[in-house]
This record gives structure tokens, sequence and C-alpha cells, in this order.
């Protein structure tokens, strides 16, 4: 991290957690934060269900909800972008505040319930993306919807042309009773309801599946059944957690997910378990508590084929991108492995 960005980074701590977020994003509109460019090797380069990444370092969804800093974000290392998550309709959220940084945790609170511009908004946005970078949308359902499972596939027909892959997710906690729709029966339909938008897409795309840490091991045993039925592309372990266990925070008892730094463990074993559930076959995608390249190298060997990030930026920067990606290059090559993808899986039963 540059003086420039501390600096940054504690006068972003000044403000209210949300309007920093506002802040934060106008600085990378306007140019005023780290640009590392393309961050890749030969062991870096991975394939994730088709798609092409110069890096398997990803952002997670939440921190762009409404595309609006595509450019940038293109340019901060990032292997991979996800924005939104993204309704039909726009809608406005719950009440402020919303968002609590757990500074002693190094963890963040969110319970935002799907704010977006909606669909419309984002669908223009996107049709002028970057070309030179993979972008993918998290789908959400309008909070008054009469259909949720229906608003997954309306997103998806509306805004799938300009995108190289989108997310399901039904495991934000924002949102009375989205989680619900976890159960296999629910789900398989929901499933069926995005998989059949996707096939009229101009062309087809990876989806992917969102999926809360806090199931059963006989939940996720049927989460991966219905994502094998399904033919969808893989899964994305996880969302964030309703748990506190252990936080010191003085808004360690605020409504809403938790993420960051102590969601690692308990994220982790839920990507080892459907790691395992799955015979390593499935595409992973590792997200909750990645802080630095160890962080990401631990998800890869627990079965991850690509790891995620969004809250560590709070704390660390945007130049933390390039660090884990180059952190992660040392690592693969310090251990013997050519690729990501030889290095997959091989600590997966240290977590089980």
């Amino acid at each position: 991290m540059t003086m420039l960005e501390r600096l940054g980074l504690g006068l972003l701590h000044r403000f209210d957690p949300e309007a920093a977020h506002g802040l934060a994003l106008r600085a990378l509109r306007m140019g005023l934060t780290p640009s590392a460019g393309p961050v890749t090797s030969a062991r870096l380069r991975t394939d994730l269900a088709g798609l092409r990444l110069p890096n398997p370092v990803g952002l997670a969804a939440g921190f762009d909800k409404n595309a609006k800093a595509l450019g940038p974000l293109s340019r901060a290392g990032f292997g991979f972008i996800e924005v939104g998550a993204v309704t039909p309709r726009p809608q406005p959220g719950n009440p402020r505040p919303r968002l609590f940084r757990l500074t002693e945790d190094r963890g963040v609170i969110n319970r935002f319930g799907f704010n977006n511009e909606g669909m419309e908004a984002a669908a223009a946005r996107l049709a002028n993306r970057p070309r030179d970078a993979v972008i993918g949308l998290n789908l959400g359902a309008n909070k008054d919807s009469d259909d949720r499972a229906e608003d997954f596939a309306r997103v998806l027909a509306h805004c799938g042309a300009h995108l190289d892959f989108a997310t399901v997710n039904v495991s934000s906690p924002n949102t009375e009773k989205l989680r619900d729709l976890q159960g296999a029966e629910a789900l398989m339909g929901l499933l069926k309801g995005v998989m059949e938008a996707r096939d009229w897409l101009p062309r087809p795309i990876p989806v992917f599946l969102k999926i809360a840490p806090d199931l059963s091991d006989a939940e996720l045993s049927e989460i991966a059944d219905v994502a094998r039925a399904s033919g969808i592309s893989g899964i994305i372990a996880t969302n964030t957690t309703l748990d506190r266990d252990g936080l010191r925070s003085d808004a360690r008892d605020q409504a809403g997910g938790l993420s960051g730094r102590p969601l690692f463990e308990n994220s982790t074993r839920v990507l080892a378990r459907l790691s395992q559930l799955t015979g390593g076959e499935m595409p992973l995608i590792g997200v909750g508590g990645v802080g630095s390249a160890e962080d990401a190298y631990a998800k890869i060997r627990a079965g991850a084929h690509a790891v995620q990030l969004y809250s560590a930026l709070v704390y660390e920067g945007l130049s933390l991108v390039s660090d884990i990606a180059k952190g992660l290059d040392a690592a693969l090559e310090r251990d013997g492995f050519a690729t990501v993808a030889e290095a997959v899986g091989t600590k997966r039963g240290d977590w089980l």
C-alpha cells in the first residue's frame, strides 16, 4: 500500500461507511485509485467454466452494485469482476444506517437489502463495458415481488447479452425469506427458469449459484445434487453469515450479514465440503475473508478454482488486488505448481 493510498483510506474511515463507499466509487471513476493493469502469468492464467481469466482473483458482488465503475475496476488487477446485485425494478433497500465496520475484527456487517437502480440502468451501462475484461452480474429479486424466482430470469434475459457470466443470489440474509429459495425443490424450479433464460441469450454464458455459509451438511448435499441436475456451471461459496461468534467490535450485534476475516474459516470449510460432494469436478469460487495471498491460496487448495474478495478492500485498499495475485503466483511457484488448476483441492482434507 502506498502512502497516498494509506492516507486516502484514513480519510475515508472518518466518514460513515456507506458515505465512504460512495466516495471510493467516485475516486475510482475519477482515476484517483491504484491502477495495476493486467496481473497475469502462465501460472495464474485460469479457465473457470470456460472463462479465460488472467488470474483467479475476482471482485465479489456488492462493491459496484450499479455497474458504474467498470472501466477503472477492469484496470485494478482483478482477473474477473462481478457487479450487482441487480433486481428487475429499482429499489431503495433497507433504511440507513445499514453498513458497519468491525475494525477490530477486520469485518463488515451490511443489511443493504438489494438497493440498486434496477436492470434497465444496469443494462445501459453494461452495454458500454470494457471488452477486454471478464464481467458478470449478480442477479437479485425485488423485495415486494410476487414471483421472486421469475425475477432472476428476468434480469438475466434483460442484461445477459452484455455479460460473461451471471450469478444467482439466493443467499443474501437481508431480503426476508430469500434464503428459503435454497431448498431443493424451490431452487430447482428457480434454476430451471434461469437456465431457460440463458438459453435464449445470443451466446451461452456460465451461470453460478451463490450459497450461504450457514447451511447444514444435509443442505449442502442437496444443493450439490441440484447444482449438478440443473446444469449450472458452478457454485460460489459463500455469501455473508449470520454467525457472530468471537467478535470484539462494538458493532458486532448489528443485524445483517457478516463478511470479512471472521468468515474465512467457516466459508472455507463449506467450500471444502462442496468440493468433496462434487468430486472436485464442479467449478467452485471461494469467497469469505480473503485478505492476503495466503488466504487466496488456502481457498484454492481447499477446492476453489478461483476466489473473490470485497471486505478486505475496506481495510487494505485496492492495491491489495495486485498484491494477492502476485503473492499467489509466488506461492504456486514455491510449492511446485505450474498452474492454479494443479493446486485446486490439494489440501481439501485439512478442512473436512
